[in-house]
């Protein structure tokens, strides 16, 4: 078969979540049974991969679309190349522990070192079982006499690879890599939906704005999760594609098939393919359970419909969860038992879903799916509703302020932002009505104005069965929008909350209003021309005035929003100070923080110097002595660590030498609360160490 633009288009967009997928199927299992190693990693996850790429974009049908030029195809490239170079330029190197990405890097370099979990604590090296002494820090447990990781391994197992191809720098330069594959993916979900034609806007408002810039600086989950999603959405499109011309008479995707027992083939494998890399999806991050629930409302949907798709979608959904709930609640379980109190509530919404879907499949079974189209009134008033909220949306920061983090640290954090700012000092505060304004922030007004009246009518065309390729990814992503903006659930300091919009609901504004602007200047060329007696040219040209219209519109307040991240690297030096700081510990060192830089601090000394650490629980000094000498009656050298050499006087002579390996002062990510961030603040980290006794 000629491989066509569109067809490469096509396949070339869905590589980046079948490899993650397929390396995560295999780097998974190796973790738990604790040996994954750049050797197992070659042997088995290397050929996995491979085999994924030769086989699974072979199975992507010819797009629906005719005639797609090259320009599309050569554009999408250069857009993801040319966001892969600038964020490699603008990486961070965030190491040190303050927030999530470092959590993960010390994560990534933990797995890529030793290969299993969970993380010993060394503690006959230190102080034994001394209660003076902890091993927990912060994002890292202290459970028994191990230390587990805060966040899933998904991320963790993809930034492996860069860690043992080039240490901890290679590491962190796989984040923009991803970032990028993010693009890509995103360009090939427009295509399919849109238009090869429009894919290229689509993705150039994505990588101009500024969220997608800054989570792909550094080490986010963000940005695996959304490579899985949205390449889940694409593929659950091939598995269902047809080259039949979209018009109201074609058979509805969710109409009546010939049965489940249908001779399978590429579709069905695809399906499978979209189920798996959807489940994949909560490997990366907990909060997916709540993004997938559609897709189990979409599977029922199938099987009312007798489409034999559905079995293996179903099927590899199960396989992709199963391994979620493993590296949830095996690997890390103490994470998930601080977010208690809102995973139960979601675990239990997940079971009514399912129960749900399962009950009423039964029910309707003999009948099929229900008729969207009747009464006639109803996609009309879909539509209005859709439009509705979001205006409800736009209104709620005038109708009252919400409030209640349910964690004393963070109104602590938010009321020292606030003096900051010079806001009113209101900790309690969680700025979570303003939720609509923060997408508005990074994509614009007109981009949030053109999505709603694009949802309007697409809603509308859905429901009187003229959409059928649009409904799993409208399910989907007007589910995540709106649980996502009704309650970000986040701290809500900037660009730090508008991590929470990246995976979905910022591409799904995105994606809504190129498709608007698309179905208006499609209107216009076919309408125009007949309304102004057939005049030649007189279609196209307004059509592609709406065009330039509406690609202006969307893209400039993306990008005078993103100038705010374009002045500074996140943490630059880092790496030098880490490396300092390992070469200045004796090779027998066991470390003891002393004051409190120890959350910050200790894994990465731990995991990459490679040296026991602890905390000290009391500044007393008597203690700090007793301990110190139980180090030295193990034959170990005392290291004393902390953030300030006066801390150190209280514990040491004053003739003994201080050392101050880690130094670094650099630039840091801002938080802001009122309006989108627009410079760096600063990051100041210092490690003093002294010999003791």
């Amino acid at each position: 078969m000629r491989l066509t633009p569109g067809r490469l288009l096509a396949r070339l967009t869905i590589v980046p979540a079948v490899a993650l997928a397929a390396w995560l199927l295999v780097a998974f299992p190796l973790l738990v049974v604790g040996q994954f190693t750049p050797l197992t990693g070659a042997l088995l996850g290397g050929p996995a991969v491979i085999a994924a790429l030769v086989f699974v974009p072979r199975w992507v049908p010819e797009p629906p679309e005719d005639d797609v030029p090259w320009w599309p195809v050569a554009a999408v490239v250069l857009i993801t190349v040319a966001f892969a170079a600038v964020q490699l330029a603008y990486h961070g190197e965030a190491l040190v522990i303050r927030r999530d990405p470092a959590s993960y890097a010390q994560f990534t370099a933990w797995i890529a070192q030793h290969g299993s979990l969970p993380i010993p604590q060394d503690r006959d090296l230190i102080a034994g079982n001394d209660p003076a002494v902890g091993y927990g820090s912060l994002a890292y447990y202290e459970v028994g006499t191990d230390i587990w990781p805060q966040f899933l391994a998904g991320l963790p197992l993809i930034l492996s690879v860069g860690y043992w191809i080039g240490d901890i720098p290679g590491m962190l330069l796989m984040a923009p890599l991803i970032g990028a594959l993010g693009v890509l993916t995103f360009a090939g979900l427009a295509a399919r939906l849109i238009g090869a034609r429009w894919a290229p806007l689509a993705a150039l408002i994505l990588a101009v704005c500024q969220t997608q810039q800054w989570i792909s600086r550094s080490t986010y989950s963000e940005i695996a999760a959304q490579v899985l999603m949205l390449g889940a959405l694409a593929l659950a499109f091939d598995a269902s594609a047809s080259k039949a011309p979209e018009r109201a008479s074609q058979p509805h995707a969710l109409s009546r098939g010939t049965g489940l027992r249908d001779r399978w083939g590429a579709t069905h494998a695809l399906a499978g393919v979209a189920g798996l890399v959807f489940g994949l999806g909560l490997v990366v991050r907990i909060d997916a359970i709540r993004d997938l629930l559609p897709v189990v409302g979409f599977i029922a949907l199938l099987l009312l419909a007798r489409r034999s798709q559905a079995l293996p979608m179903l099927a590899g959904l199960v396989l992709g969860l199963g391994y979620g709930f493993v590296a949830g609640f095996w690997l890390s379980k103490p994470y998930l038992d601080y977010l208690s109190d809102s995973l139960e509530p979601l675990l239990v919404l997940s079971a009514v879903v399912v129960v749900g879907a399962a009950l009423a499949t039964a029910l309707l079974w003999r009948h099929g799916v229900p008729r969207t189209d009747r009464p006639s009134w109803l996609p009309t008033a879909v539509a209005v509703l859709a439009v509705l909220v979001v205006v409800a949306l736009a209104l709620r920061p005038l109708l009252f302020v919400q409030y209640g983090h349910g964690d004393e640290a963070t109104g602590v954090y938010i009321g020292q932002v606030q003096e900051i700012e010079g806001l009113p000092v209101d900790p309690e505060r969680t700025y979570e009505e303003m939720s609509l304004y923060w997408v508005s922030w990074y994509v614009g007004a007109s981009t949030v104005l053109l999505a709603t009246l694009g949802l309007a009518i697409l809603l509308h065309r859905i429901l009187r069965r003229r959409e059928p390729r649009w409904v799993l990814p409208t399910m989907v992503l007007v589910w995540t929008v709106a649980t996502t903006l009704l309650r970000p659930a986040i701290t809500p300091d900037h660009p730090w909350a508008s991590r929470r919009l990246i995976v979905l609901v910022i591409p799904a504004f995105i994606l809504f209003a190129v498709w608007f602007v698309a179905w208006l200047a499609r209107r216009f060329a076919t309408e125009l021309p007949a309304s102004v007696g057939e005049r030649p040219g007189a279609g196209r040209m307004a059509a592609a005035v709406v065009t330039a219209a509406g690609a202006l519109v969307m893209l400039m307040p993306t990008a005078i929003t993103a100038a705010g991240v374009m002045s500074y690297r996140s943490d630059i030096g880092t790496v030098a100070g880490t490396r300092d700081l390992c070469a200045a510990l004796p090779e027998d060192a066991s470390v003891l923080m002393v004051d409190g830089s120890a959350g910050n601090y200790m894994q990465l000394i731990r995991g990459m110097c490679g040296v026991p650490t602890a905390r000290v629980l009391t500044d007393e000094v008597a203690v700090v002595d007793r301990v110190t000498a139980e180090i030295r009656e193990r034959g170990r050298t005392p290291v004393l660590a902390a953030s300030a050499p006066e801390t150190l006087d209280r514990y040491v002579p004053s003739t003994t030498p201080k050392e101050h390996p880690f130094d670094v002062h650099s630039a840091s990510d801002p938080s802001t609360l009122m309006e989108p961030p627009s410079g760096p603040w600063a990051f100041n980290g210092d490690v003093w160490i002294a010999v003791a006794g």
